[in-house]
């Protein structure tokens, strides 16, 4: 049990639960959707110009918070104005540190921070999120290497506050009924899956952030640690983790978990979107369960909301939920190459003899 805070913050319209300094529930039930002015929730968001952004000012809107500032070194933050135009904006992080602080030596501090930053950010923008007295809600991936996570620990404990990570796809209802069916077989079958995902990329992803690996962590973090932290929600506890390829545009191996054997291929180029598709979509997801396609693909517009209901009704993922993925590519991105150990993936053989792939060390 986490020890209580010296001076925990009282919330109008909410209550603290013994033990749990920190993790606020609404007064009456589970209902996260508030929308008086005593319980209504605020919110500073960090990377406001982000991909993933609009989501999170949906979500805020969605359950009756408030956006009060907003910070982003870029200023293409027009969707604002569709969510919440009298948002406070900040292009410098000390401006916004300032105002953070003004809220709260008003008596009016900021409830929860949405972090949304560059992968490698995250855990900086949540330690000020818990320093400034807030609780955080830190997009993935939470963290790039697994003992950052010990550190958060640390923090979560000294200041009495609470990290939540958005592991979305635990809550896609084919996804929760996938895992109950897994559960309810008692028989110990262990299944066979094949998982690829191709999220079509321009040249310009190599040449940002998200094309440094030591800012993103490289293809299996940037487009896949959710596919991982979903591979072990319904098959339990990782077993076994192999390489089979890793490159700048794409990614392949073999796990096995508990209950079942996966191959998984990723990619951020176009040229490995199957050609039947390839002139009609410029993305392609599929899971394969046993030979059978296993559809996932609708359902994903809501699961941001869905996510802030639950942690505002005191039921978010924690860092011990976040860690196995975490630790999953952690290890994928710097174990040794291994083709010879473990299933490949179909895909596997035609990426690496496609000879014409790379033109001057790039993608084409």
């Amino acid at each position: 049990m986490r020890p209580p805070a010296e001076a925990p913050r009282s919330v109008p319209g909410c209550r603290v639960e013994p033990g749990r300094v920190g993790k606020r529930r609404p007064a009456q039930g589970d209902d996260a959707n508030v929308t008086t002015r005593e319980q209504q929730r605020s919110y500073a968001l960090v990377g406001a110009a982000g991909y993933v952004a609009p989501r999170h000012m949906r979500a805020i809107r969605e359950t009756g918070g408030v956006l009060r500032a907003a910070l982003d070194p870029s200023d293409s933050v027009g969707i604002l104005d569709s969510h919440f135009p009298d948002c406070r904006f900040f292009v410098e992080f000390e401006r916004f540190d300032r105002y953070v602080d003004l809220c709260r030596r008003r008596g009016e501090p900021i409830d929860l921070f949405s972090v949304c930053s560059p992968n490698y950010l995250h855990d900086a923008h949540v330690r000020f999120a818990l320093r400034s007295g807030a609780d955080a809600i830190c997009e993935k991936p939470l963290v790039l290497s697994p003992w950052n996570i010990d550190g958060l620990a640390e923090i979560e404990k000294s200041t009495g506050r609470r990290i939540n990570t958005i592991l979305q796809l635990r809550l896609h209802p084919a996804v929760i009924a996938l895992r109950d069916r897994i559960a309810a077989d008692k028989s110990g079958r262990i299944h066979d899956v094949d998982l690829t995902y191709i999220t079509s990329r321009g040249r310009w992803y190599y040449v940002s952030w998200k094309g440094d690996e030591a800012k993103s962590g490289g293809i299996a973090m940037n487009i896949g640690v959710h596919f991982y932290d979903m591979l072990s929600f319904v098959f339990g506890p990782l077993k076994r983790n192999v390489v089979h390829h890793r490159a700048m545009d794409c990614a392949s191996g073999y796990l096995e978990y508990n209950r079942a054997r996966v191959r998984w291929f990723l990619s951020i180029n176009a040229r490995d979107i199957p050609e039947a598709v390839r002139d009609k979509q410029r993305t392609f997801r599929s899971l394969t369960l046993d030979g059978e396609e296993f559809e996932f693909s609708e359902g994903f517009t809501d699961l941001h909301t869905a996510s802030y209901r639950e942690i505002l009704a005191g039921r978010g993922f924690t860092l011990d939920d976040v860690r196995p993925s975490i630790e999953t590519v952690s290890h994928i991105r710097t174990a040794d190459i291994q083709l010879d150990k473990g299933e490949q993936h179909p895909v596997l053989q035609r990426i690496r003899g496609d000879n014409g792939r790379y033109q001057h060390g790039w993608p084409v």
